[in-house]
């Protein structure tokens, strides 16, 4: 399917704009308002090298049979590698507070990545009948964080998570077996999403979702699940180069022009306010400390391996 539905002698088509809900097994769902739409993609895009993504908005072919090819993607105002999605206005940041444990190295690590796609991070701790969530929701409140907490044994937190997802494209993301599909569950139950056990003997969760997908909501939302990661997978996420990650910090802001040094990288330097504030403890300690361990990180990336990865 390469080719014009009209250079295959398939007659005349109609073209239609719509967007993108599922892809899986090498088809695109396209949502056109009224029904949605299964398409392949024209071999053009392999040309261009460019992969149509859950969440952009394109123009379809419609055949007459009720099915179609994705012909344009239209332009995109975000992108996101890992999950893959596209043109989202929010990225849910799912951490449960225990069965894992929250890894918060990670999650300043999804938080940079929202920040740097110009998208607002919402964080949403599950589990919280199981352990205290206060010392976690308090770092991330006082860095300017909406954050909500939510326990889906004792259905509890799952009401203020629904309207903030409103009239939004929302991704849910966050490491495996923190609770998305559980929570998504609680949320719009009739989207009945996979969910399993943690497994004990490796603490960490199954990956029971198997491809990214939008679901509506009644309230007008979109909501994606993704597919769960670990640590191991974040050298495949977007890369932040080092003088771009202080920005990825907003509690850094107040701070950045109060150094005494330009070019400070907030990590050692004396004379540096960022280091001052996070002594007087403006600035929460472990969220310095993820920032350094990250610009550490992006110093021994290669040119090489940034242009290989698409980094910008």
């Amino acid at each position: 399917m390469d080719k014009f539905p009209e250079e295959q002698g398939n007659g005349a088509y109609e073209e239609a704009q719509g967007l993108i809900v599922k892809i899986t097994g090498g088809f695109y769902y396209v949502d056109l308002g009224d029904r949605v739409l299964e398409c392949r993609a024209r071999g053009v895009f392999r040309k261009r090298e460019t992969t149509p993504l859950v969440g952009d908005h394109v123009t379809a072919a419609v055949l007459p049979d009720d099915k179609g090819y994705v012909m344009e993607v239209l332009p995109r105002k975000n992108a996101l590698q890992r999950p893959t999605v596209a043109n989202l206005d929010q990225l849910v940041l799912v951490v449960s507070v225990a069965e894992p444990a929250p890894n918060l190295l990670v999650l300043d690590k999804l938080i940079a990545i929202s920040e740097h796609q110009d998208l607002e991070p919402v964080l949403v701790f599950t589990k919280c009948d199981l352990a205290d969530v206060a010392p976690y929701a308090e770092i991330y409140q006082k860095a300017g964080f909406t954050v909500r907490e939510t326990s889906c044994t004792e259905h509890s937190g799952t009401d203020a998570v629904r309207e903030l997802l409103a009239g939004k494209v929302s991704a849910f993301c966050g490491n495996s077996g923190a609770g998305k599909s559980t929570l998504l569950n609680e949320i719009c139950p009739e989207l009945c999403l996979s969910t399993a056990e943690i497994s004990k003997k490796l603490g960490r969760g199954r990956h029971t979702t198997r491809h990214t997908e939008l679901f509506k909501l009644e309230n007008g939302g979109l909501v994606a699940d993704t597919p769960g990661f670990s640590a191991v997978d974040l050298e495949r996420l977007e890369i932040i180069r080092k003088d771009a990650l202080e920005f990825c910090f907003r509690e850094f802001a107040p701070y950045q022009h109060k150094c005494r040094f330009v070019g400070c990288s907030h990590t050692s330097e004396k004379g540096c306010a960022v280091l001052e504030a996070v002594r007087a403890g403006e600035i929460p300690e472990s969220r310095h400390r993820n920032y350094c361990a990250m610009y550490e990180e992006a110093k021994q990336l290669k040119e090489w391996c940034i242009r290989e990865q698409g980094g910008p």
